[in-house]
C-alpha cells in the first residue's frame, strides 16, 4: 500500500470525525491542545500528522490510534499480506507504524508493529482510551519505555503487559532501531 496515499485518507477521516462532532476547528483545538492552524494546515493536506498529534486528536475523539488507522483501510479480507499493510511514518521523529492485523470491525485487539529510529522519542500525554490493555512486545533493538513514571528497558524478547491509563514515552537509545509488537485490546 502506498504511504502517501495512506495518509491522504487520513487526513480526510480526521476532517470527517471532526464534522461528524459538530466540532468547529477552534473547538477542536481547544479540546486538543493542538493550535487551529496546525489543524486546518492539517485538513487541507498541507502537513503530514505526527504520532503526537494523531495520539490528542484521538484522545478528543476517545478511539484508540488503532481504530483510527483501521477505519482508514481497505476493509474486508481477514488475511492481510505484509505488502498491503497499512503503513505510516512520523514526520517528526523517523517511527514507522504497520497494522499488521487485518481491519475489521467490532472486533476488540489488534495487532501493531512499531520500528524506532535511533535517539528518536515519543511522548503521549494521555491515552485514546482509559484502561486500555496492551502488550509490547520486543522483537529487536532497545527501548525505554516509561509507563505513568515508571521506565521500563526493554529488550528483544522482552514483553510488558499493562493497562493504560497515564502519559507514556517511547525512547529508542540506539545504536539500533528499537522494533516490536503491540497487542492493543480495547476494554
Amino acid at each position: 500500500m502506498r504511504e502517501d496515499h495512506f495518509e491522504a485518507r487520513l487526513v480526510r477521516r480526521l476532517a470527517a470525525l471532526r464534522e461528524q462532532r459538530g466540532l468547529s476547528l477552534e473547538e477542536l483545538a481547544n479540546a486538543s491542545g493542538i493550535s487551529r492552524a496546525t489543524l486546518s494546515r492539517l485538513e487541507r493536506g498541507e502537513s503530514s500528522p505526527t504520532a503526537a498529534l494523531l495520539g490528542k486528536l484521538c484522545t478528543v475523539y476517545g478511539l484508540p490510534m488503532s481504530r483510527l488507522i483501521a477505519a482508514v483501510e481497505e476493509q474486508g479480507a481477514q488475511l492481510i499480506r505484509a505488502a498491503e499493510q497499512a503503513v505510516w511514518t512520523d514526520p517528526a521523529s523517523g517511527f514507522v507504524r504497520r497494522m499488521v492485523s487485518p481491519p475489521a470491525q467490532g472486533l476488540r485487539a489488534e495487532l501493531v508493529e512499531g520500528t524506532l529510529p535511533a535517539g528518536a522519542v515519543i511522548d503521549y500525554e494521555q491515552p485514546a482510551v482509559r484502561g486500555m490493555e496492551q502488550h509490547l512486545w520486543m522483537l529487536s533493538g532497545v527501548l525505554h519505555y516509561t509507563l505513568e513514571g515508571v521506565e521500563y528497558r526493554l529488550e528483544a524478547g522482552d514483553c510488558l503487559r499493562f493497562r493504560l491509563f497515564g502519559p507514556t514515552r517511547f525512547v529508542c537509545p540506539g545504536p539500533q532501531p528499537a522494533r516490536y509488537l503491540i497487542a492493543v485490546i480495547e476494554p
